[in-house]
């Protein structure tokens, strides 16, 4: 007798993690298993049967409530159910930021629902078990970190797609047909984000602004200050109230300052800059100490509270430095002319006046509204040359005017003094523990259409430094005066290294021959030693920037831990205020105190804060993008050429590799390397080829050529060619 095939059993569904997101969505709402039934699109009868069990035992796992009888609400302490920031990768998934939970929660693509990066969101999280990677659902984006996006369109006959170049990106936006604007095929523009349907795949956006052609300059340029939501010009009505003010100087008004026009005074810049924030005054007194006024353009005098000029400057926080120009706080009337200490010219200045023995100690200290003349306007290249030589005439090449001219010797005295007292105060700072961070900028040689024609460095030197350290005494100073009153104020605070970056560094750099002694437990003197250490080596950039990573942002705040870079216990940001907004709250705030004031709400100032510090993170970003853009469109040129580089990263697929000339960082993909089939070794930080054994690892020489320059994306893909070393077959 044949046996019965037995009829397979169908498999119970648990409904549990469904059940909890239907009821977190709708935290005050009690649900029966009827209506969630319904939520889910079940109603046959075992699929009920397995939500009324699930539903007990969620509730006896007291992760619901039964309100009344048969219905359930979630419980509002869920120990699963949390509320942080969405964190995209570049693969179409996401992690799970938040700070109640101990280790990152990772939230597969499907899971998503709708939440974008850094959204605001409420997560359900399941695997909490030990061993188990935990994960994730969103249940609801609270909030969006952004609605505008740049990206580049394609217009089909009824509707339109825009996709981003943006890796975390991970969905085109879906543009109807009437939403479409004055945009044209391929065009780069501006869209917001209107709404996303439940059951929709992309989200429903709308064009708000056409950015231009991909690839064109100023398209580009735009198409990187929309990304950050930073504007490109000023309203026409800021603009026109600007032009209104009268930026007269008025004996009514010196005669309300310290007046200071008759104290030799000058101005030490970068040679390209327009607006010039800070003059160093110098005079020797009658005891042998010396009088040093550290002069700031009194930006306040001009910008009045609650003035559409106001409201324009605090929304842009900050002046923005592109590759190719700069986007300034406030319109250049008074950037570029009123406010900036323009050489042989009266100017309003707030000032922090100094007595300072030869011993750089500070005696004595005076705040306060001046009003100075600055006698010279030098460029940091005019100052060094004076520094090193001594000399009271700068050479036509050295010069700004394009030719040569004879320097005051008062100027030249004061410019030596200074200089001598600047040495006194870096090293006070270095062995308080400061941490000297000199890391190479890289500049370019713009032709007058703005094309990069070279690369150069911009390295601090001795003037740099000068004028460095007498802004930094102003702002330590003013902190310190004002911190002590226990008033409320605004401070420049830099917490310690985060411990676990540091240990991540240790090992790269230890394949560099590098460590970080942490047993001496002096962080600082440790990194200090590795910044010397690597000075000038082939692989400083790529330690730098790594350092620099492991470090805490410094940011903006009322509440005082001090600033561990500068081994400072106060600092603010007195020192710019025609490019910083902080600085001119610190100004306003330090004359109220001055006059007698009471301390301020400390709540709206710390609002105010930590938007400052958003909006300063955001013009890094697009500082840094445009630097990234100039470099790939450099290297567009030079498709041809063999270049000589460092691998500064290596992945799972591929190698970065940043060329020593022009610190210009491209990738290797793995699959472009054709002398071996290479796997990744995370022990080593290394690819490994399979037949040779041969290594490719974190500061190796290598030869590559550009395979692909990337515009849009701001990306160079390098073609691998040979180890340093190799013969040229």
């Amino acid at each position: 007798m044949s046996k019965r095939l037995r009829k397979p059993v169908k498999k119970e569904k648990d409904f549990s993690d469904k059940i909890i997101k239907i009821l977190s969505q709708s935290a005050n709402k009690a649900f029966n298993y009827k209506q969630i039934g319904a939520k889910l699109e079940l109603d046959d009868t075992q699929s009920r049967n397995q939500i009324i069990k699930d539903l007990k035992i969620l509730a006896a796992q007291d992760k619901i409530i039964e309100s009344e009888p048969g219905k359930y609400l979630i419980k509002a302490a869920s120990q699963d159910y949390y509320e942080g920031k969405i964190d995209m990768t570049g693969r179409k998934t996401a992690y799970f930021v938040c700070a109640e939970l101990e280790e990152d929660v990772f939230i597969p693509t499907n899971n998503l629902n709708h939440a974008l990066d850094k959204d605001i969101v409420k997560v359900y999280v399941y695997n909490r078990r030990k061993g188990k990677r935990p994960e994730g659902e969103v249940i609801e984006v609270v909030e969006r970190n952004k609605t505008d996006f740049v990206g580049v369109i394609d217009i089909q006959k009824n509707f339109s797609f825009v996709s981003t170049a943006n890796p975390k990106m991970y969905t085109d936006i879906f543009i109807p047909k009437d939403n479409i604007g004055d945009a044209e095929q391929g065009d780069v523009v501006l869209v917001h984000i209107e709404d996303w349907p439940k059951k929709a795949d992309s989200p429903f956006g709308k064009v708000i602004k056409v950015l231009g052609k991909p690839g064109e300059h100023d398209t580009e340029i735009h198409a990187i200050l929309a990304e950050y939501g930073l504007p490109s010009e000023f309203p026409i009505e800021v603009e026109t109230y600007a032009q209104k003010i009268d930026t007269s100087i008025t004996e009514s008004e010196i005669a309300n300052r310290r007046d200071m026009r008759d104290t030799l005074t000058f101005t030490i810049d970068p040679k390209d800059a327009k607006d010039f924030d800070d003059a160093l005054s110098f005079k020797k007194l009658e005891n042998g100490n010396y009088e040093i006024g550290i002069h700031i353009a009194d930006v306040s005098y001009y910008l009045e509270e609650g003035t559409i000029l106001d409201d324009e400057a605090y929304q842009r926080a900050t002046s923005v430095y592109l590759v190719d120009r700069v986007v300034p706080m406030l319109p250049e009337v008074l950037s570029n002319f009123a406010c900036s200490l323009r050489p042989q010219e009266e100017k309003y200045t707030f000032s922090a006046v100094f007595e300072i023995s030869e011993k750089a100690e500070v005696v004595n200290q005076w705040f306060g509204r001046t009003v100075i003349f600055s006698d010279q306007r030098f460029a940091y290249e005019e100052a060094q040359y004076i520094i090193e030589t001594k000399d009271d005439t700068i050479p036509e090449e050295t010069s700004i005017t394009g030719s040569s001219y004879q320097v005051s010797p008062e100027i030249v005295a004061a410019t030596l003094k200074l200089d001598e007292l600047a040495k006194i105060l870096r090293r006070k700072r270095m062995n308080d523990g400061a941490i000297s961070f000199d890391k190479v900028e890289v500049k370019f040689n713009l032709n007058k259409d703005g094309e990069p024609e070279g690369v150069y460095f911009k390295v601090s030197k001795d003037a740099n430094h000068l004028i460095e350290e007498f802004m930094l005494l102003a702002n330590k100073k003013v902190a310190e005066f004002i911190g002590k009153q226990k008033k409320t104020f605004i401070y420049r605070i830099h917490d310690e290294p985060n411990e676990d970056k540091l240990f991540a560094m240790q090992a790269v750099i230890s394949k560099f021959g590098y460590k970080i002694d942490f047993k001496q437990g002096d962080v600082s003197k440790a990194l200090n030693q590795l910044m010397a250490d690597v000075n000038g080596k082939k692989e400083q950039n790529l330690i730098d920037t790594l350092a620099i990573r492991s470090m805490s942002k410094a940011k903006y705040s009322t509440d005082n831990i001090g600033h561990y870079g500068l081994a400072f216990d106060y600092y603010s940001h007195f020192t710019s205020p025609i490019r910083r907004y902080p600085d001119v709250m610190v100004h306003r705030l330090l004359q109220f105190y001055l006059d007698g004031g009471k301390s301020v709400d400390e709540e709206l100032y710390e609002t105010k804060c930590l938007h400052c510090s958003t909006m300063e993170g955001l013009a890094t970003n697009a500082e840094r993008d445009s630097i990234k853009y100039m470099q790939v469109k450099y290297m567009q040129d030079h498709q041809d050429q063999e270049f000589l580089g460092v691998i500064s990263g290596v992945t799972e697929w591929g190698i970065y590799v940043e060329i020593i000339e022009n610190k210009c960082e491209g990738m290797v993909r793995i699959r472009d390397i054709k002398d071996d089939y290479y796997t990744f070794d995370e022990k080593q930080y290394a690819l490994v080829g399979a037949t040779s054994n041969q290594l490719l690892q974190l500061g190796d020489e290598i030869y590559v050529k550009v395979k692909n320059a990337d515009l849009v994306k701001k990306q160079l893909d390098f073609n691998f060619l040979r180890r340093s070393g190799e013969s040229v077959n």
